[in-house]
């Protein structure tokens, strides 16, 4: 938060004797911030919660940062903040200008967020895209707070997945049909018409779309590279044979159950994703990561605690390790489920998703619920160029200050009121700036990039109630109302880029 913030909260902790939290009163009427604390602190001081909340109200009407305080309620203390507040808090952040809210991780950690990862016997689904929307928009969140953040993509280039893919993409090169279990779709005789191999082929595609959908790997890692370390791990493992296979005894670790490692001779003897699982997760804190996050699919729900019973099996710290569960995506389009693909009609191909809605679409749409929901989108209202259309709405935002900036030239702006008291549009919009360094904070904490859209809404809808009641250019306040239109625009970029959308100048 803004340091005026801070410093009002620590001011009123001075004078309760206890840490105040700050929070916006629904209603304005009741105050541009309110506090609970005579609530929290009356059971153990022997006074009752008003008579302490009264104390306090008192205590604070004498900060040059309040203009009045009032009690309300059982025990709640409503404050009004004086305009030198709002001057100071406008003009920390256009101090700060793009940094404002970054950099507050204590400590920095270098971290690994692993995502999407589909084998290569496909182009990328809408599904495997939010896995991508959610990863990266943790990663960016991440690097914010001030972590070093890496990206990695694993995939699967050998096996019986990659193998039927391979045998499928030949029967068409031999003008016969796929296996019965093998794929099919336009865009496996699209692989045939070539010589190459269709599933290095198929990762270029792959990587082309995700640049394409703004995400950028740092690494990609190999399963039949790592598996070829299996031998120098499984003896470390708590293992135990049963029916012809080696299992691991997960289940004293922290799983829910015990895991297969090596398959029986009957199934082919050949390792399994979880032993491939143990290798990466080791190759992963060796490359000295102090987290590794994995961000997994609802059919991985199952497997959620393999990873830190991996850890504890082999003396590592299980805290290092992190699994995000994301929930499945619907889409719609006239009230029906959509069908968008030209190469199949059960799969939605991101591709097709982009060509559709857009790019900047797709990523809010496929960022703004949290991962554990399953998301429906409706493809025609992320089609619209429409203040209906959230994503939309928030950009005319950016784009309609932009427009503003440009019409200022190089006028003057600042913080400053120039001994006016602030309009009721103007202290709103500068308290819901106020609130973005925390936003930031906690949807980087709690992994739910969902937060950052849903606030940028507020956001623009809190702009343009300040544009519609208040002229900005040749106005008595131009300096400040160019100061606060400059900070709302650094913030509403900001947001935007934390969920990789762009902000444009002109729409």
């Amino acid at each position: 938060m803004p340091e005026a913030t801070r410093r009002l909260e620590a001011r009123l902790s001075e004078l309760a004797g206890a840490p105040v939290e700050l929070e916006r009163p629904s209603d304005p009427a009741h105050g541009d911030y309110a506090t609970n604390v005579a609530l929290q602190v009356a059971p153990a001081s022997g006074k009752g919660p008003r008579e302490l909340a009264e104390e306090l109200a008192a205590a604070a009407t004498g900060m040059a940062e309040v203009e009045r305080a009032e009690v309300a309620g059982p025990g709640f203390v409503n404050l009004w903040l004086a305009p030198s507040w709002f001057e100071e808090a406008l003009g920390e952040m256009l101090e700060a200008g793009a940094d404002y809210g970054c950099g507050w991780a204590v400590p920095h950690e270098r971290v690994q967020v692993e995502m999407v990862s589909a084998n290569p016997t496909g182009p990328l689904t809408v599904a495997s895209a939010r896995n991508g929307a959610i990863g990266d928009s943790v990663a960016r969140l991440l690097a914010f707070a001030g972590h070093q953040v890496e990206r990695e993509y694993y995939y699967n280039d050998s096996g019986a997945q990659v193998e039927r893919f391979r045998a499928s993409v030949d029967a068409i090169r031999r003008g016969e049909e796929p296996p019965e279990d093998g794929y099919r779709g336009e865009y496996v005789a699209e692989l045939a018409r070539e010589e190459s191999d269709p599933v290095a082929t198929m990762l270029k595609q792959i990587e082309a779309t995700l640049e394409r959908f703004r995400i950028h790997f740092d690494s990609w890692a190999l399963q039949s590279e790592l598996e070829t370390r299996l031998p120098e791990f499984l003896p470390k493992l708590d293992t135990y044979e049963k029916d012809g296979a080696l299992w691991a005894r997960s289940s004293a670790y922290g799983d829910d159950e015990d895991r297969v490692l090596i398959r029986s001779p009957e199934q082919g003897g050949a390792p399994t994703y979880r032993a491939a699982d143990v290798a990466y997760l080791v190759d992963k804190l060796e490359r000295g990561f102090d987290r590794a996050i994995y961000v997994l699919g609802a059919d991985h729900h199952g497997t959620r605690k393999w990873y830190g019973a991996i850890a504890r099996m082999l003396g590592y710290d299980p805290e290092r390790i992190e699994v995000l569960i994301y929930q499945l995506v619907h889409l719609t389009s006239g009230g029906r489920q959509a069908k968008m693909s030209k190469r199949r009609g059960d799969v939605v191909f991101l591709d097709d998703f982009m060509d559709e809605v857009g790019v900047d679409a797709a990523r809010w749409y496929l960022a703004n619920r949290g991962p554990d929901q399953t998301i429906e989108i409706d493809v025609d209202l992320a089609a619209e160029r429409s203040e209906k259309n959230p994503v939309y709405y928030v950009q005319y935002a950016h784009a309609r200050i932009a427009g503003i900036l440009r019409n200022a030239g190089g006028a003057a702006s600042n913080s400053l009121l120039q001994g006016r008291v602030p309009e009721p549009e103007e202290r709103g919009l500068v308290k819901r700036l106020a609130e973005f360094p925390g936003i930031a904070a906690e949807a980087t904490e709690r992994r739910g990039p969902q937060g950052v859209p849903n606030y940028a809404i507020r956001v623009a809808d809190d702009f343009h109630r300040f544009y519609h009641h208040h002229r900005v250019l040749e106005s008595d306040a131009q300096a400040f109302r160019l100061g606060l239109c400059r900070a709302t625009q650094s913030v509403i970029a900001r947001c935007l880029d934390l969920v990789g959308v762009d902000a444009p100048e002109r729409m």
